[in-house]
């Protein structure tokens, strides 16, 4: 349990109180909670065993729990009476792979805790936890900030993971567009389905977001509906740049495509190009192979010249020919 449990906190008055107990004492962390203080308790990838101690101490209702352990959910705001659970999923971008990875923080807020339950590797509640602590006029509203800061902090690594992408989109575009020939489909591919996991990120999240923002939302505090205002405006701009990045690589590889089909096209001219100009002298050699007595030139002198220079004049026409129409 100690491991699992990362931090604690007690906060009063927009302030966290010292208390100077271990991370694991959850008892006595309630034991010196006051009418109007609450608790913020984080834990990092508990088991089903550590979670139910955890849910007895806080009255957590079981279902919640249970996905919570069970991780792998998709964003949404749940209501159990005076509780709420909020599932964000949180995103993290890997340039080397061109990949989005993917984790989770489940949050259970009630009128005077926060308990928050992180999945992978790849968000740092405690950095969120301390830009809070030092913004006592928001951490003053309860545990509807700390729901807001980390709704803010998880939508602002949308953000930054949208401009990863466009970045890997644009370099699509110009491998695509530029006059070597590149094997762009794979990358697209790749692209598109990392797109397609921002997507399952932010879409479902819009929803509880926007109802937060609107102050719809029983336990989160009106005076927070500004602040999820805020977030709500960064998630449609996170949305709008994954629409516009979708677009792109769908015009991406349709054109990749077309580029495909112009560049077998001028292979197959000139390799057609090529066969006229060996059918030509094959032609006359053909014909000149024949062991016929009544042939023209058959026992003239300057008969076996006469056939090597049709095959020249022939093949320098036909080059010219085709250099002049761009087969060649």
């Amino acid at each position: 349990m100690p491991d699992v449990i990362v931090d604690n906190a007690l906060y009063r008055d927009g302030s966290r109180v010292a208390t100077d107990l271990p991370a694991h004492d959850v008892a006595g962390l309630l034991a010196r909670r006051e009418p109007g203080d609450f608790v913020w308790l984080g834990l990092h990838e508990p088991s089903a065993e550590e979670m139910r101690a955890v849910a007895d101490q806080f009255s957590l209702h079981p279902l919640a729990v249970e996905d919570a352990v069970t991780a792998h959910q998709r964003p949404k705001l749940d209501r159990y009476d005076d509780q709420l659970f909020v599932v964000l999923k949180t995103l993290w971008y890997v340039d080397e792979d061109d990949a989005v990875e993917t984790g989770e923080i489940d949050v259970f807020v009630g009128a005077d805790f926060v308990v928050c339950v992180r999945h992978g590797q790849g968000h740092d509640v405690r950095t969120v936890r301390l830009a809070l602590e030092a913004r006592a006029s928001v951490l003053s509203h309860g545990p509807s900030a700390v729901l807001y800061v980390l709704c803010d902090s998880v939508v602002d690594a949308y953000g930054r993971v949208g401009d990863e992408l466009q970045v890997d989109v644009d370099e699509v575009e110009g491998s695509v567009f530029s006059p070597e020939r590149t094997n762009d489909s794979e990358r697209i591919y790749t692209l598109k389905r990392e797109l397609a996991e921002v997507r399952r990120a932010v879409l479902p999240l819009r929803e509880p977001v926007r109802r937060m923002a609107a102050g719809e939302v029983y336990g989160v505090s009106g005076d927070t509906a500004p602040y999820f205002r805020d977030v709500c405006d960064h998630l449609e701009r996170v949305a709008e740049v994954v629409d516009g990045l979708e677009s792109l690589l769908a015009a991406a590889f349709e054109a990749h495509l077309a580029r495909i089909q112009v560049q077998q096209n001028e292979d197959m001219r000139k390799i057609s190009a090529g066969v006229a100009l060996v059918a030509g002298p094959t032609l006359i050699a053909g014909v000149y192979g024949m062991n016929f007595d009544h042939m023209p030139e058959l026992h003239w002198t300057f008969g076996y010249p006469l056939a090597l220079l049709l095959m020249a004049v022939l093949s320098f026409g036909l080059y010219r020919s085709f250099k002049r129409s761009g087969w060649l």
